[in-house]
């Protein structure tokens, strides 16, 4: 996963993105797809609002950060995190967090129990991890053996071996749109990490320029892959590629990335190109998922489809399509001591998102059983309970002129401009008082979850609001003002 902080320009909008484990700036620029079909799929991407997204693998067995345990370089959130009492050696470490791969078992998998209780949050979309950076396959790939389905898995026995694929049905019975998370690079795979050579850190660990024919089995093998998704797993509606340094560089940012590691200011000692020829892989992809967005995270081009600050909500609205990436938790991955966010600051975050015209994709980490923290299940009917009042003001809305008025306050509204919402972070003891909103001298106000409609009048600029005294509460959280001209 990667960190972003976002800021825009006008055409051509420039991002500061920071990678997680980089922690060094780099720029980036979204350019639109010109394929118009893919910009009217956007459109009813960014209807959808909110989304569950789930990292899940092998490394669940230990309660630790998802793959990153197994790079080689000296970051504390990386190696601080690795299983204690595992290997004091590099190797060692390694070949025990592969034998995950011979205790991976979760008997208790249930995806109708998950897509049931996301549908009911009112979550719309679910981009699943079929591959993190460690290379092991959680769908049944013919490419490799590390995979769940390999013998080698106890799970591979059960029925439901096959969990993307058991995944995907399961939700897209609850008519959610379907995405693949996949790692672009491969931590076990010898094309990538060839065992010619020792690793050294994130990157192939060998020339690339010198070695075109070894990385041209590692750029098949990325393409076979993920075509084996969008050929054998149903509708795919998103290809949600991460793994951003692997990408096109140019000789100059080669340099460029050289001199940053000379200075200690990044930790990545082997920066090269790596290109696996996005554009081709596209093509192929789209040919068999005409409507299929793909977010190359982090990478300039037509092929980042939308944009995806992580752990991160822009200060301001922003003028393109994106979506901020975050964890229920404090991990990306499961880990049985972790801390759940309550449902407040979830639906709090949901509506600031949705204010600045974004999209929220929420991480919940399954166990190593198969089943979601109690926790997350609670949160999850929480957040349904406020949906079903308030989802209007969040469904198929775009942002208002402006995205609030102090900080308790914010405003979408409907994409023909006619209906708008005014969300309340606080409740009003009597009277709001506004000098953003605007409404016609026949507009109807009314709380979202109460038939009474609210009095109002203007005072100069100012729209005053009443609320009366023991207006019974529909909900908790946020309350939602809705304008109808």
């Amino acid at each position: 996963m990667a960190n972003s902080i976002i800021k825009s320009f006008t055409l051509v909008i420039i991002a500061s993105l920071c990678f997680a484990g980089n922690i060094s700036a780099q720029h980036a620029q979204y350019y639109p797809d010109p394929d118009t079909a893919i910009q009217r799929r956007l459109e009813e991407w960014k209807d959808l609002k909110f989304g569950l997204l789930m990292h899940w693998g092998t490394y669940s067995q230990w309660g630790i950060v998802e793959s990153w345990s197994i790079c080689p370089e000296d970051l504390g959130w990386a190696t601080g995190a690795r299983k204690k009492g595992v290997a004091d050696d590099y190797n060692g470490y390694v070949q025990a967090y592969k034998n995950l791969q011979t205790t991976f078992n979760p008997v208790q998998f249930d995806p109708e129990k998950w897509a049931a209780a996301a549908k009911d949050a009112g979550m719309k979309y679910v981009v699943f991890t079929t591959k993190h950076h460690d290379g092991f396959c959680m769908f049944d790939s013919k490419y490799t053996d590390y995979k769940i389905t390999d013998s080698k898995t106890p799970f591979s026995k059960n029925a439901r071996a096959n969990v993307t694929k058991e995944i995907f049905n399961a939700f897209r019975k609850q008519n959610f749109w379907v995405g693949a998370y996949f790692s672009k690079p491969d931590w076990n795979s010898d094309h990538f990490w060839w065992k010619k050579f020792p690793v050294c850190d994130r990157n192939a660990n060998y020339s690339v320029k010198k070695y075109p024919e070894k990385w041209k089995q590692f750029v098949d093998y990325t393409h076979d892959q993920i075509n084996e998704l969008v050929s054998d797993y149903g509708k795919v509606d998103i290809l949600w590629l991460d793994g951003g340094w692997v990408r096109p560089k140019t000789d100059e940012e080669v340099k460029e990335t050289l001199l940053e590691v000379s200075d200690g200011s990044r930790w990545a000692r082997n920066p090269q190109s790596q290109d696996i020829d996005m554009p081709r892989l596209v093509k192929e992809v789209r040919a068999k998922q005409p409507k299929l967005l793909v977010v190359d995270r982090a990478v300039p081009g037509p092929q980042q489809n939308y944009l995806t600050p992580e752990q991160e909500i822009p200060d301001e609205g922003l003028p393109y399509p994106w979506e901020t990436c975050m964890t229920m938790a404090n991990s990306w991955s499961y880990n049985p001591n972790d801390t759940y966010k309550s449902a407040d600051e979830l639906i709090k975050k949901l509506v600031d998102i949705v204010s600045k015209g974004g999209n929220y994709l929420l991480n919940i980490g399954p166990g190593p059983d198969g089943t979601l923290d109690t926790q997350a299940y609670n949160r999850l009917k929480e957040i349904g309970n406020w949906m079903r009042v308030n989802g209007e003001a969040i469904y198929g809305t775009r942002m208002y002129k402006v995205f609030k008025e102090g900080d308790h306050i914010r405003y979408t509204q409907s994409k023909d401009g006619k209906t708008k919402y005014i969300f309340l972070f606080t409740y009003p003891d009597d009277r709001i008082a506004l000098s953003q909103m605007t409404c016609g001298p026949k507009a109807q106000l009314q709380l979202l979850g109460s038939k009474h409609t609210l009095k109002w009048h203007k005072n100069g600029q100012q729209l005053l609001i009443d609320i009366p005294a023991g207006q019974k509460r529909a909900t908790d959280h946020v309350w939602v003002v809705k304008v109808s001209e």
